[in-house]
């Protein structure tokens, strides 16, 4: 799908709703969707997306919607999906409908993640997908297990005593792919081609899949409106978030940067690492890039490409 042919989709999510400006799961939402032609059900998992789109009396969703805890996202769809499953093998349904659950980093690396997990584990034939943007958004910009080393959030600050986040990201995706699905990919909102292309095979797969979406976030990593593309675009060029996905088990690079750029290009993009750049942290950019090359190479050699 190109460009062109992705605009001419039916829109499943309306404008009108009250995301930022400059916000990217919009697009993400929209992206994803458009993958398909079949039927959607979808559950969203409470956070940003949720609560931008279905202030009542109001909604922006053109399909079935579930509105779920932080918690359940997974479940609640596993159970929808089922219950479809069985209609289906009465004789009661024919239709063919696809399954899609939403959630941010809060929902899915932490709160939701038993949920999430027992839905990959049993199978169902469902599609999650996580726009992540690295923090508790939503309440206050507070620090997740998604929120990367050395970033200040509302209750991890940089100071005097720490500067910033002392632990390195947990990485969702290999998390998802040690549960033997058939599919998982990493994408991000700069390159809507290869998140689009990604989508379409999820949907084509039986069972459950996973994406996960990397979605800056204008206000809780400081940056200017207009600059999420941009910055998203540093952190895949940076090799921060690489492009992949795992098929079956195998390892595939989407994307590959012809030249790799320093960490920090993305990092001084950004509000929230500012205090980074003080001569006292120099060893923590340091870490940093030694951590971010290294799992490059890790990843490369995952997908035979070293």
């Amino acid at each position: 799908m190109n460009y062109k042919q992705l605009a001419e989709k039916p829109q499943k999510l309306a404008s009108g709703h009250r995301s930022c400006a400059g916000c990217g799961f919009p697009q993400i939402v929209r992206a994803v969707l458009a993958s398909t032609d079949d039927p959607v059900v979808v559950s969203n998992a409470t956070g940003c997306l949720e609560v931008t789109t279905t202030i009542y009396p109001y909604t922006s969703w053109k399909t079935p919607f579930i509105h779920n805890a932080f918690e359940n996202a997974a479940a609640t769809l596993s159970g929808a999906e089922t219950a479809y499953r069985a209609l289906k093998k009465r004789g009661k349904l024919d239709k063919k409908i696809k399954f899609v659950a939403f959630g941010g980093d809060g929902g899915t690396y932490d709160i939701g993640l038993q949920s999430l997990s027992g839905t990959l584990e049993r199978g169902h034939d469902i599609l999650y997908v996580l726009y992540d943007n690295e923090a508790y958004m939503n309440t206050g910009i507070q620090r997740s297990s998604a929120t990367p080393y050395g970033a200040s959030t509302t209750t991890d600050p940089a100071g005097k005593v720490r500067p910033g986040k002392q632990e390195f990201r947990k990485d969702i995706a290999k998390v998802a792919a040690a549960h033997n699905i058939p599919y998982v990919a990493q994408a991000s909102v700069n390159n809507i081609i290869d998140l689009t292309k990604k989508a379409e095979k999820a949907f084509k797969i039986k069972g459950p899949k996973f994406m996960v979406v990397l979605q800056p976030c204008t206000l809780g990593w400081r940056f200017p409106s207009n600059k999420t593309i941009e910055v998203a675009e540093k952190a895949v060029k940076s090799c921060f978030w690489p492009l992949y996905e795992v098929e079956n088990g195998e390892y595939k690079l989407s994307y590959k940067p012809k030249e790799k750029i320093p960490v920090t290009e993305f990092l001084k993009s950004q509000g929230r690492f500012r205090h980074l750049f003080k001569p006292e942290n120099k060893h923590v950019l340091e870490k940093i890039q030694d951590h971010v090359d290294k799992e490059w190479e890790k990843l490369l050699k995952l997908c035979g490409k070293a």
